[in-house]
């Protein structure tokens, strides 16, 4: 009887397979043919699409069943997005699967290949030349240039570096309200030929402002803007200038007029004119699947995996009064744009070469995964799950998304005040195993709500991610900005947990590089098992909220201070227990101190073994407070603090004061090889 249930097992399986419709797609294909085939016939009669759009139009012209969109390697040039809608999964039964070729790897792009170049002198300096005519009247612009598979730098003054604005002349009536014009200082700019092509990227608080230049006023030293910064400017504010043929004067630099529509490129000198692919973005977003959550039209079991997404350009709207977001750049769309989507998944795509964010999970979004994918080379920042306002039904509400083993970094290429993984109105999200480098402003920001207010934010779990070179890059570049975090927080969020992570080398320009910030309102949240070292403002920063816990962690080596904690509130703000504080300055704890935090059973250890001070207490003062009772001052034996080695010693007195030891040996992505940093 064996040999029966064998042949009837085989059975069961080619009908398994027959129910499932594969269709191949590929660049050499033609959307004519069946898609039945992985290449091209002899007879060339047949063979496999050539547009994704079209295999997903074969999808609703088929039979209702499970379909695999097999996409072999090589470039699809697309030119508008790709859209998957409801009826899509439905037409699959809910499992659309879009793959890659085992071994080969298809690349969505957005962008155009530019030809018909010419080799020329100008400006006593040999560049390559391209005619657009759509630049010319107005159909199209970028801000983006990628040669030879990397990105090139837009014409910038100065080279490295930045300015630093002198002085404003005009006074604004509150820190909200931003500035047109300022004056800039002697000798830092030339005579600028045609300052309408420029744009000055200021650097202002925790935001980037894009300023259009109207004029120059060389006899006065004032650049005047088509637009006004977000936040009112202050001297010494940083600054640099792009896109003026005055600025176009290393290799790899490259210079587009609008009035000429012409593209200049200055090469590097490896760069044969002959040899070089150069590609300019024109989509703002590659991919849609988008459904209708507010009638419960959801797009539901779509599975993406081993693609890689390239080349989007977007600028901010003509509408928008300021050069810039109040926050986060908020407002600039993923590459990757979901909403009304539910359990679908992008598993080990890579996205990048973007001037967005990569992938957005907008309204009505729930139990998505995105998993063991590179986002890189961004001009924005890397995820947004959720939005900026808080939907009154649950089917428009965004929650339980999961983003686990991704790497995300190199981002802020455009917009520097980009996240890596922004949360917005949404809640019991996981953030699991990420490893996130390389931003200017703040690695993972939960929350939307300024303050005691409505907020949806709560049940988000940040876990065993490694984030670190948030507002200093690895190469050095930065700070920038100021007032950010390894995470940064928003908002009453009661369940949400960050437990089990490392925030290391968080950097702030004049202020706030914290390495845990629980900023307005933030409550509720548990904090604990996670290393925070080498900070320029500190460890761990509450500015106000209420009934926060953190306990068992460390925080070392924080530069201006260890700790810190801003408004003063009349109910228990904060719990700090069981928690490991090393340094080497004197301030421990900075910022509005009184008896509603609560301190006790932690160790602390400054390693000259001089003196810590709480606010303008000493040790023994800040105990007569009736605070840090039962803690002590020693040294935690740690087993390599300098190199970020937290782990402790047998004999470390932490022990004794209840302090558990924890194992981070799996944070960040762990389809990268462990390093520690």
């Amino acid at each position: 009887m064996r040999w029966f249930w064998a042949l009837l097992m085989g059975c069961l399986m080619m009908v398994a397979i027959a129910q499932q419709r594969v269709l191949y797609v590929a660049p050499n294909g033609d959307d004519r043919w069946s898609g039945a085939l992985p290449r091209p016939n002899r007879a060339r009669s047949d063979g496999p699409l050539r547009t994704l759009q079209t295999a997903l139009q074969r999808v609703l012209e088929g039979e209702p069943m499970p379909t695999e969109i097999r996409m072999r390697g090589g470039v699809y040039w697309l030119q508008e997005p790709v859209v998957v809608t409801p009826a899509h999964a439905l037409h699959a039964q809910r499992q659309l699967r879009i793959v890659a070729v085992p071994g080969e790897r298809p690349i969505l792009s957005g962008g155009r290949r530019l030809t018909g170049w010419r080799v020329e002198r100008w400006r006593e300096r040999t560049v390559w030349i391209v005619e657009l005519p759509e630049v010319r009247e107005g159909g199209w612009y970028f801000r983006q240039l990628f040669v030879n598979g990397v990105r090139a730098r837009r014409a910038r003054l100065p080279n490295r570096g930045y300015f630093q604005v002198e002085a404003l002349l005009d006074q604004t009536p509150d820190w909200f309200t931003g500035h047109r014009r300022f004056r800039y200082r002697t000798d830092d700019l030339p005579d600028l030929s045609t300052p309408a092509d420029g744009e000055a990227i200021v650097f202002n608080r925790w935001v980037e402002t894009r300023l259009p230049i109207q004029s120059q006023n060389r006899a006065d030293r004032v650049l005047e803007f088509a637009r006004r910064s977000t936040f009112a400017l202050d001297p010494g504010d940083l600054y640099y200038l792009e896109n003026l043929p005055e600025a176009l004067d290393e290799p790899g630099e490259w210079y587009l007029s609008r009035a000429e529509g012409k593209l200049y490129y200055l090469p590097r000198p490896e760069e044969r004119l002959e040899q070089s692919e150069v590609i300019a973005p024109v989509l703002s977003q590659l991919v849609r699947v988008v459904g209708a959550p507010e009638k419960g039209q959801f797009v539901e079991g779509v599975h993406w995996e081993g693609i890689t997404f390239r080349h989007t350009e977007w600028s901010l709207p003509e509408t928008l009064e300021t050069g810039g977001f109040v926050q986060a750049a908020y407002g600039v769309p993923g590459a990757l744009f979901l909403e009304g989507a539910r359990r679908c998944t992008f598993k080990k795509c890579l996205v990048e070469q973007v001037g967005t964010y990569a992938i957005e999970l907008g309204r009505g979004c729930a139990y998505n995964r995105i998993e063991a994918c590179e986002l890189r080379d961004l001009g924005a920042g890397g995820i947004k799950i959720g939005e900026p306002i808080i939907r009154p039904h649950n089917t428009e509400q965004t929650f339980g998304n999961c983003v686990q083993d991704c790497i995300l970094h190199d981002g802020g290429k455009l917009f520097a005040s980009a996240v890596g993984i922004w949360i917005g109105q949404s809640y019991s999200n996981r953030l699991l195993h990420n490893t996130i480098y390389d931003f200017y402003y703040t690695g993972i920001s939960v929350g939307w709500t300024w303050g005691y207010g409505e907020s949806l934010a709560g049940g988000n779990r940040v876990e065993f991610n490694h984030v670190h070179h948030i507002g200093v890059r690895l190469d050095g570049e930065g700070p920038v900005l100021s007032d950010m975090g390894g995470i940064y927080t928003l908002g009453i969020q009661h369940g949400t947990v960050i437990r089990n992570n490392r925030w290391h080398d968080i950097a702030g320009y004049r202020y706030g590089g914290w390495g845990i910030y629980l900023d307005e309102g933030s409550s509720g949240i548990l904090v604990e098992n996670n290393w925070v070292y080498r900070t320029t403002h500190g460890g761990f920063h509450l500015h106000y909220g209420r009934e926060n816990t953190v306990r068992n962690n460390v925080f070392a080596y924080g530069r201006d201070y260890q700790l810190q904690a801003s408004r003063p509130e009349p109910h228990r703000r904060l719990l700090f227990e069981r928690n490991i504080v090393l340094g080497q300055g004197a301030q421990w704890l900075a910022g509005g101190i009184d008896e509603n935090l609560r301190f006790d059973y932690n160790l602390y250890w400054r390693e000259d073994g001089s003196e810590i001070r709480f606010g303008n207490d000493d040790f023994a003062a800040w105990q007569a407070r009736g605070q840090d009772t039962h803690s002590r001052i020693a040294d935690p034996r740690f087993e390599n603090p300098t190199l970020g080695d937290f782990r402790l010693r047998p004999d470390s007195p932490a022990r004794a004061l209840g302090f558990q030891p924890f194992d981070l040996s799996t944070a960040g992505a762990r389809n990268q090889p462990s390093k520690t940093l």
